[in-house]
């Protein structure tokens, strides 16, 4: 198995962001074909592009690191762990696609032990990529002709004394949700979709997501890294650090909250279960 052990996690991103922008291209190229829409035994819907993506991430991260798992949501959720594995979301947001909101995203993630070390969330229809490995960066996609990324620093803001902005999502509201948000001051509700919530907090633009329904590691791991080495925290019940691979539960994350001051953290009160879709 290709080992990562001395590899630089930023070199790593920059993999990952041109490996998530060819991906982007591809779902770019579906946004206005016929969609072709199936509903899964979760009830999320998935489609054409879906697929299409994944097929070609997967076949990308064989290329640069074969052997290592990859663990994807369309066609290897079941797949097993190992001391290094990727999450990968190929079209995080499918609804979003489907309605042409644009707010959808590409996440992949490479995970060492129980953490994150390297991640991209790229947001093919808004023009812009995050990256992080040991730091967090951010940049507009180049066009069709061109290839070169324009890399800037992303970096969380100190949180406002009173009107926080708090990213929500348009499909998943839910009780526990608003029981966690108001704690706090919340000045302004964004409806965002996908990790780009992760994404907006790390580049200072919104303070707080949080999330008590269900939710998968793929949707989550990416944007965790990226808002982590921004300066900011994604925490679970009782402040923790979410952690990944957990093949017992099915990938699945339990209630958390993303937030650009980790100074929020001890204010939030989040359930120890997440709450019924």
């Amino acid at each position: 198995m290709m080992r990562f052990d001395g590899q630089n996690p930023d070199e790593i991103a920059l993999k990952l962001a041109h490996i998530a922008w060819e991906a982007g291209r591809v779902l770019r190229g579906m946004e206005n074909a016929l969609i072709d829409k199936r509903i899964k035994d979760d009830g999320s819907p998935t489609t054409a592009a879906d697929l299409a993506a994944e097929r070609l991430i997967i076949q990308r991260l064989s290329e640069a690191w074969g052997g290592v798992p990859v663990v994807a949501e369309e066609t290897s959720s079941t797949a097993q762990t190992d001391e290094y594995f990727f999450l990968v979301d190929p079209l995080d947001g499918t609804g979003d696609f489907i309605h042409g909101t644009g707010e959808y995203s590409v996440n992949i993630a490479l995970i060492r032990g129980d953490r994150p070390m390297a991640a991209v969330v790229a947001a093919p229809a808004m023009g812009s990529i995050w990256i992080a490995g040991e730091r967090a960066r951010t940049s507009a996609l180049p066009n069709s002709g061109g290839t070169d990324f324009d890399w800037r620093e992303a970096k969380v803001r100190p949180a406002p004394e009173q009107d926080l902005v708090a990213l929500v999502s348009r499909r998943h509201g839910d009780i526990a949700t608003e029981a966690c948000l108001s704690v706090l001051s919340i000045g302004t509700r964004r409806m965002t979709s996908s990790a780009l919530k992760f994404c907006l907090i790390a580049s200072g633009e919104a303070d707080i997501y949080v999330r008590c329904g269900p939710t998968m590691e793929w949707d989550t791991a990416a944007g965790d890294h990226i808002l982590t080495c921004a300066g900011g925290s994604v925490v679970g019940p009782g402040g923790t650090p979410l952690t990944y691979g957990h093949e017992e539960k099915g990938y699945r994350n339990g209630p958390f909250a993303a937030i650009g001051d980790t100074a929020l953290a001890p204010r939030l009160d989040l359930p120890v279960s997440a709450s019924a879709a």
